[in-house]
């Protein structure tokens, strides 16, 4: 995303407070209008979430492009959640707009663990496999019936075509402080690489924001607003965003994917780091080491593994 884009997006958000969510509760649900409420920090950025007692959560959708995950969400992760191998987040109740609040919103049940930054993981190759193996479970759900592809997953599952125009106007912006010409050349790849499967649950944003440890292990994945039935290349992502190049591999070799899923993979996140870069780069350029690392380790596996 560039400059303008996050800028846009971020005026797009409203205030979303303990005040806002307590009225809610309190008209809505007052059989919980006496527990105590306080934010989740980290506070998101898709929606606003918050502790509701001691075992439950409240998610926001923080704009109106997030809206149409609620009800995805509450329809799909009760029949999802019996079939994994980890715990996913159940929804208990749908609030309505009110208060001045003007989309559906979700109470779940609340989900210990800590975000999976790489301090937090005891063995990194492990925990790549335990991942694999939850992400490979979720594929062999049925899909019939899920929800395709479009906006509410914003196209995870889908086809990279529609990023096309967006990562080709990155990569020139960039210029100079990427390898351009490689990093065309991964893209193009990605896009080469036909996906002719059957659709798939995919999760949409495997992150590790969204991937709880305890004690050093994957104990839970959340976040679901993106998930759809489609192309699972999207999943892929983690790989260059977490994984080294030994986890990577153990990665790699527990999913049950070939190589076209691979570079659709690589092609994914490339994208993402490509319009993230070039939204930091000028702004934080701190913060723009991060993705710069992840373009040039998706640059190294596709010229490692034969293009």
């Amino acid at each position: 995303m560039r400059a303008e884009q996050a800028a846009k997006a971020t005026s797009d958000r409203i205030d979303i407070d303990v005040s806002l969510v307590a009225r809610l509760i309190v008209r809505q649900f007052p059989q919980w209008a006496d527990l105590p409420i306080k934010p989740v920090e980290p506070a998101g950025w898709d929606n606003r979430t918050f502790h509701l007692g001691p075992h439950m959560v409240v998610r926001m959708p923080s704009a109106e492009r997030y809206a149409a995950q609620v009800e995805k969400e509450h329809r799909w992760l009760p029949r999802l959640a019996p079939r994994l191998p980890l715990p996913i987040p159940v929804p208990l109740a749908m609030g309505a707009p009110g208060e001045g609040y003007a989309w559906p919103w979700s109470v779940y049940g609340w989900i210990e663990g800590e975000t999976a930054t790489i301090g937090r993981i005891a063995n990194l190759g492990e925990f790549a496999v335990e991942l694999a193996g939850f992400l490979t479970a979720l594929q062999r759900i049925d899909a019939g019936g899920g929800p395709p592809p479009g906006p509410h997953s914003f196209f995870r599952g889908g086809s990279l075509s529609v990023y096309d125009a967006e990562t080709r106007r990155a990569i020139p912006e960039l210029d100079g402080r990427i390898d351009a010409e490689a990093a065309t050349a991964v893209w193009e790849a990605a896009l080469a690489a036909t996906w002719r499967g059957s659709p798939v649950w995919v999760h949409g944003d495997v992150a590790w924001g969204n991937l709880l440890v305890n004690h050093g292990w994957l104990t839970a994945v959340i976040d679901f607003g993106c998930s759809a039935v489609g192309d699972p290349a999207c999943d892929l992502a983690i790989a260059w965003t977490l994984f080294d190049r030994k986890s990577r591999d153990a990665f790699r070799k527990a999913l049950p994917l070939n190589d076209a899923t691979w570079a659709r993979g690589r092609g994914w996140t490339l994208w993402k780091a490509l319009i993230t870069l070039a939204g930091q780069v000028n702004v934080n350029p701190l913060e723009a080491k991060t993705p710069r690392q992840v373009i040039e380790d998706v640059i190294a596996d596709h010229e490692h593994r034969g293009k």
